[in-house]
């Protein structure tokens, strides 16, 4: 992409975010993610309405009777986007692409985090680590990461999740509030990979599909590739049969992904390509108040 229209690009996503960010997202996004940065100051006997999960066991054990650990939030948190940047991105049957919606809810994100005073910083991945850059503050920050949103281009084309949530559990050693942004067409389980990752960070998973990936269209004979394998068959969407298969695999892939992200406990939304992400990023948000 030429420099003069990148730049174009950059400064639409940056006057398109940044004022969502501003005017919707900072009070939810505060309230939602403060209180992942707490470190522990002092206990106190329980009062009515604490929750009972801050109880210090041991301290009510020696004056039987209870107490709770007492936080205070830290002034900073660490904010990390975990960004799904193989070929599977490159797909969108209306006017609005996978890796458009993603780049667009990545820019929100990050403008809010600095906003709040936060760092920010990314992992692009494949079925490999693409490239990550460590968490920093300030707007020129955040531009240089709306930069490589638009215009990275990676290697490998496959996915692998379990991988990229593997290098965020080994690289970012201080806890962090970590969004996981995908398709989830991704090889292998990484159940056990998730469930590490958000025992040690606080990881929230965002989802972007296009609705034609949920069902086949009655259109007769069509040719289909893997954006990720380049693998490529026909098949006979004028078959009911064929069409019925299709929607039940993909009735069931969603259904194991979101048993997987519930018993990992991951807040996680599913938007489609053609939704307003903003509705669905605050429905997040108010869930985890």
């Amino acid at each position: 992409m030429e420099t003069s229209e990148l730049l174009k690009k950059v400064r639409r996503i940056e006057i398109k975010t940044r004022g969502l960010s501003r005017n919707i997202f900072a009070g939810q996004y505060h309230t939602a993610f403060k209180g992942r940065g707490m470190a522990f100051s002092e206990v106190r006997e329980y009062q009515y309405g604490d929750d009972i999960r801050d109880i210090d066991w041991n301290v009510t054990a020696r004056y039987v009777r209870p107490y709770v650990k007492v936080f205070e939030e830290e002034r900073e948190l660490t904010v990390v986007l975990l960004i799904d940047v193989s070929g599977s991105r490159n797909f969108g049957s209306t006017h609005v692409m996978k890796r458009d919606m993603i780049t667009e809810i990545a820019a929100t994100l990050a403008f809010s985090a600095i906003q709040n005073n936060d760092k920010i910083g990314v992992i692009f991945f494949s079925d490999r680590i693409e490239k990550f850059i460590p968490p920093q503050k300030g707007k020129k920050h955040i531009l240089y990461i709306i930069r490589e949103l638009i215009d990275f281009h990676p290697d490998h084309s496959r996915t692998d999740i379990g991988q990229a949530l593997k290098y965020l559990t080994n690289a970012i050693k201080k806890r962090c509030t970590a969004f996981l942004i995908s398709d989830f067409i991704s090889k292998g389980n990484f159940k056990d990979d998730l469930t590490i990752a958000n025992k040690k960070h606080d990881v929230v998973a965002i989802q972007v599909y296009d609705k034609r990936e949920t069902v086949l269209p009655p259109v007769g004979l069509m040719k289909i590739r893997d954006a990720e394998t380049n693998e490529e068959r026909w098949i006979d969407a004028s078959s009911s049969k064929t069409r019925l298969v299709y929607n039940q695999w993909w009735e069931k892939r969603q259904q194991e992904m979101n048993e997987t992200f519930k018993k990992c406990k991951v807040d996680a939304v599913s938007i489609r390509t053609e939704d307003d992400f903003v509705k669905s990023l605050i429905a997040l948000f108010e869930k985890r108040n």
